[in-house]
């Protein structure tokens, strides 16, 4: 009774551990995979890129998108590390979610968190057609000017919170036991969306995303003989890649940055009834009305839905309207 009631628990660790890594997100980048590889789209991600094409494209500037927690990262033996807890990478994040709302039609993305470079460059380019081609004033055709934003993005990763959650389980009998550890923590992103005409600030969005950790392991310490002792254990650890949540939590950041601006009337889908079913989900995962998987799981309907078939209206045929007499003959100027 005891040893059945003992692999019945070890399947329930092993079976929950394997059902918690498919969904954390940490599948997002194969392991194990001597060849370089392209990251799978996040469920973030195909949000951005399902967005319907907005009235006009919407011209915005990322001059910097920083960590703002200014923590360091913690090494296993609870020793502070050099490297910082989070990506110092965060602009580049932020700038391919932009590109990615609507596939490249939500925002027309201007280059200012290397401004110097860009601006070196075009300087390089003036002095070289001054002096050989004698060119005093440059040829805007050659070297237009560069676009400005009317939105200015701000903001930055504004907390990451380590062991928020913990837990374990384990069971041991005659010896033999497994048993599994679980470990949670979150980063937090902060974005507001700025006039450059006015220094309004339009609205802010902030977002969320759990990073998850856990470990599986079985060991084995028993006598099979006389004088003879089994010893044994195997044990694994998966870590969700901190950049991948740190992604997800920007992506959705940038969805709900797009909504809200919707919601507050800067800008607009071009096809309002196409767009209005991911405004009202958007709506009620805002208000706590339903969960994000709850969400996802009605855009995964949608997605799999057949389109609609609208069937022709019988439209009455009207008298149609008699020619006139110039018209018979073929109207003015023709034979002549």
């Amino acid at each position: 009774m005891l040893r059945q009631i003992f692999l019945t628990t070890s399947a329930a660790l092993l079976l929950g551990g394997c059902n918690s890594l498919a969904t954390t997100g940490r599948d997002d980048i194969p392991s194990m995979n001597p060849m370089a590889v392209y990251p799978r789209y996040t469920q973030a991600q195909r949000q951005l890129m399902e967005l319907p094409p907005p009235q006009r494209p919407v011209a915005i500037a990322v001059y910097n998108f920083s960590d703002q927690t200014g923590q360091y990262r913690v090494g296993e033996g609870g020793t502070q590390t050099l490297s910082r807890a989070v990506t110092q990478g965060a602009a580049s994040i932020l700038v391919r979610a932009l590109q990615d709302a609507g596939n490249r039609k939500w925002f027309t993305i201007v280059e200012r968190e290397q401004l110097r470079n860009l601006l070196n460059e075009r300087q390089i380019i003036r002095e070289m057609r001054e002096r050989y081609l004698g060119e005093n004033n440059v040829n805007p055709q050659a070297l237009p000017a560069m676009l400005f934003a009317g939105v200015l993005l701000e903001g930055g990763i504004i907390s990451f919170d380590t062991n928020t959650v913990t837990g374990g389980a384990g069971a041991s009998f005659l010896g033999i036991g497994a048993s599994t550890q679980y470990r949670q923590d979150t980063v937090t992103v902060y974005l507001r969306a700025i006039s450059v005409r006015t220094g309004e600030v339009l609205t802010t969005v902030t977002a969320s995303k759990t990073i998850a950790s856990q470990s599986l392991g079985a060991s084995a310490f028993r006598f099979v003989g006389f004088k003879e002792l089994l010893e044994a254990e195997v044990g694994m650890t998966t870590n969700e890649p901190d950049h991948i949540a740190l992604q997800q939590a920007i992506e959705k950041a940038v969805y709900g940055l797009v909504m809200e601006g919707i919601d507050l009337n800067l800008w607009n889908f071009a096809d309002t009834q196409a767009g209005w079913p991911m405004l009202w989900r958007y709506r009620q995962e805002r208000d706590g009305v339903f969960t994000p998987k709850q969400v996802e799981a009605a855009m995964d309907t949608a997605r799999k839905a057949a389109p609609m078939k609208m069937k022709p209206r019988a439209v009455p045929m009207t008298e149609m309207p008699k020619s006139s007499s110039k018209a018979k003959q073929g109207g003015p100027g023709v034979g002549r």
